[in-house]
C-alpha cells in the first residue's frame, strides 16, 4: 500500500483558466489561436520517469516535505504521467519580438502548466513542466526537452534565487526514460538524447508577448481583460483597473525589470536570449536556454551561438535591450490608454531609474556607503576599462578586491596588487602598463574608501554579501550534465547544493571558486549555447 502524501492535499485556484478566454478547440494539434489566453492540453506520458533531484525549499513552499517529493507519486505527477484531481492542465498563448523582429504567435510551445497551488501562507504558485510534450504552439517542434538543457534550467533557476536575483524556481527535474532527437550544433547532424522535464515555479508565467499578441491581432477585449486579471492578481495594491491604473502598472513593470537587469549586471549573468516573449511581467528571471556567466570581463559577450554575429544580447547591452522591451510592451497597451506621452514618460524615466539603480549597485561592489557622482563616476569609467586589459575573471575580481587593503597607503604596486592575481587568467601576460594602470586605479580607490570611512573588516563584510565567491559556471553545469547522462546524478545535487550559499566560503568546496580551466575554454556547452542547449 502506497503511503498517502500531502500531494493529495495541494490547494488549487485556478485563476487563470477560470477568468480567462479559452481556446475553443480541444484537439492538441498546430494551431493559430485566437481570442483566446490558453489552450486546454494534457503533458505526454513518459516510459519510465526518474526523479533526478529536487529543491526542498520550493517544495516546501508549496507545503510539501521531502518524503514527499522522494515519493513514486510525486515522480509520476511531475513527469505528468498523473494529474491530480484540481489540475487544470494548459498552454498559454503569446507572441513575441525575437531579435528584434516581430515572430506572430508563439505560446507555450514545450512547457504546459498544471495549475495554480494556494499555500498555507496565501501565496499563489503556478506549477509548469517544461519539456512535457507537444501542445497547440508547438509549430513543427515536439515539445519535449533533453536532459542538458534540463539540467542547465533546473541548477540555474535556483542558483539565481539565491544569489538574490529576481527568478523562477524549480521545483523538480525528473528524466522520462526516453530519447530525444536533437540538433545540438543546427548543423545537420541530430542524434538522440536522453529526455528530461523540469517543474517550474513562479506566481505567474506571463510575459511581454501575452499582452503583445492580442494587441498586435486588434483583439483588445481580449487584451483589456488579461491586463485587467493581472493588475487585479498580481497588482492589486495599484488599485481598480482605469486607465490611470495602467499607467501605474506599466511604470512599476518598469521598475522590477530595472532592478531584475541591476541584479543580472551585478553577478554577471548574462541571459542571451531577451526576446519579448523571455521577458516576465512581474520582474522575473524567466527562460533559461543559452545563458551564461561573464567570465572574462568582456561587454560584448554573448552566451547565445545565434547571436554571435549581431551580439544584440550581450553583456553590455541588456538594459537597453529591456528598455526597447518595455517599449514593445508600450505600444501594446497603447489602445488601452489612446495616449503615448504618458507612457513615453514613464519609459524615458526607465533609463533615469536605471542608472541611479545601477550606480547605486556598483557602489555597493565596491563597498561604498553610496555612490558619489563628482568621484564615482570616473571612478567606475577606469575600472570598467582597467577589467579589460587583460583576460580577467569578473566573479574573481570583485571577490578578491575586498581583500585588497585600503588602509595602508604605503604598500608597493606587488603588494596592493597582489590578492587580484588569482583573477587574470595569464597573470604573467600582465605587462608593466598594465599593471600600473591597475594599481594607479587601486589607490584612487583606496583614497576613496577613506573618504568613505570604512574599515577594511566592515568593508570586507559588506562586499562579500554582495560580491558572490559562487556561481554557475557553463562548465560546472557540463560536469553535471556529463555525469547525469551516464546515470550519475551526484553533481547535480552537489551543485545544487553549493550554489544554496553562493557568499559563503564554503572552504571544502573551494575547488568550484577557481577560474574557468582551459579545457573548457571552447569545449560545446561551456561557451557559447545554442537555443536548444
Amino acid at each position: 500500500m502506497t503511503k498517502q502524501t500531502s500531494l493529495s492535499t495541494l490547494n488549487f485556484d485556478n485563476r487563470f483558466v477560470d477568468e480567462l478566454p479559452a481556446d475553443n478547440e480541444t484537439d492538441n494539434h498546430r494551431r493559430q489561436v485566437l481570442s483566446a489566453c490558453y489552450s486546454f492540453v494534457n503533458p505526454t506520458k513518459v516510459a519510465a520517469p526518474n526523479l533526478v533531484a529536487f529543491s526542498s525549499e520550493v517544495a516546501e513552499l508549496l507545503n510539501l516535505s521531502d518524503e514527499d517529493c522522494q515519493s513514486d507519486d510525486f515522480t509520476q505527477v511531475f513527469a505528468g504521467n498523473q494529474l491530480l484531481a484540481d489540475m487544470r492542465p494548459h498552454a498559454q498563448c503569446y507572441g513575441g519580438h525575437q531579435f528584434g523582429n516581430w515572430a506572430g504567435q508563439l505560446g507555450d510551445g514545450r512547457a504546459i502548466n498544471l495549475g495554480e497551488v494556494v499555500n498555507q501562507q496565501g501565496e499563489h504558485y503556478a506549477l509548469q513542466l517544461k519539456g512535457s510534450g507537444a501542445t497547440p504552439y508547438s509549430r513543427t517542434a515536439d515539445g519535449l526537452a533533453v536532459l542538458r538543457s534540463s539540467v542547465r534550467e533546473f541548477l540555474c533557476s535556483e542558483a539565481m534565487f539565491h544569489l538574490g536575483v529576481p527568478t523562477t524556481r524549480a521545483l523538480s527535474l525528473v528524466t522520462t526514460g526516453e530519447k530525444v532527437v536533437r540538433d545540438m550544433f543546427y548543423d545537420g547532424r541530430p542524434k538522440p538524447e536522453p529526455g528530461a522535464i523540469v517543474c517550474r515555479v513562479a506566481p505567474s508565467f506571463l510575459r511581454f508577448g501575452s499582452y503583445e499578441i492580442h494587441s498586435a491581432r486588434g483583439d483588445i477585449d481580449t487584451l483589456r481583460q488579461l491586463v485587467d486579471f493581472t493588475i487585479t492578481t498580481e497588482f492589486p495594491h495599484l488599485g481598480t483597473p482605469s486607465v490611470e491604473v495602467y499607467l501605474k502598472w506599466f511604470s512599476e513593470v518598469c521598475e522590477r525589470t530595472a532592478d531584475m537587469i541591476v541584479h543580472w549586471m551585478r553577478v554577471g549573468f548574462v541571459h542571451g536570449v531577451m526576446n519579448t516573449d523571455n521577458m516576465s511581467i512581474l520582474g522575473l528571471t524567466i527562460d533559461y536556454g543559452p545563458y551564461g556567466w561573464l567570465e572574462d570581463y568582456n561587454p560584448n559577450w554573448t552566451p547565445n551561438t545565434t547571436d554571435a554575429s549581431g551580439r544584440r544580447y550581450r553583456f553590455g547591452n541588456q538594459a537597453q535591450i529591456a528598455q526597447w522591451n518595455l517599449f514593445q510592451l508600450a505600444n501594446a497597451i497603447y489602445p488601452l490608454i489612446e495616449e503615448a506621452e504618458p507612457l513615453r514618460k514613464i519609459l524615458n524615466d526607465y533609463a533615469e531609474l536605471y542608472e541611479q539603480k545601477w550606480q547605486s549597485m556598483r557602489a555597493k561592489k565596491l563597498g561604498l556607503k553610496r555612490h558619489d557622482p563628482e568621484t564615482d563616476q570616473a571612478l567606475n569609467k577606469e575600472l570598467h576599462d582597467v577589467l579589460q586589459l587583460v583576460e580577467t575573471d569578473m566573479t574573481i575580481f570583485y571577490r578578491k578586491l575586498a581583500d585588497v587593503d585600503c588602509e595602508n597607503s604605503q604598500l608597493s604596486d606587488k603588494e596592493l596588487i597582489a590578492p587580484l592575481m588569482d583573477a587574470y587568467y595569464a597573470p604573467d601576460a600582465l605587462s608593466a602598463d598594465d599593471k600600473m594602470r591597475t594599481c594607479n586605479w587601486l589607490r584612487l580607490y583606496q583614497q576613496r574608501v577613506a573618504e568613505d570611512g570604512t574599515s577594511n573588516v566592515i568593508r570586507r563584510q559588506n562586499m562579500n554579501v554582495i560580491n558572490p565567491k559562487y556561481v554557475l559556471r557553463n562548465y560546472m553545469a557540463q560536469l553535471a550534465i556529463d555525469k547525469a547522462e551516464q546515470g550519475d546524478f551526484s553533481l547535480v545535487n552537489e551543485l545544487l547544493a553549493l550554489l544554496r550559499q553562493p557568499y559563503a566560503e564554503q572552504a571544502d568546496m573551494a575547488h568550484f571558486a577557481v577560474k574557468r580551466p582551459d579545457w573548457a575554454r571552447d569545449r560545446a556547452g561551456c561557451s557559447m549555447l545554442s537555443c536548444s542547449s
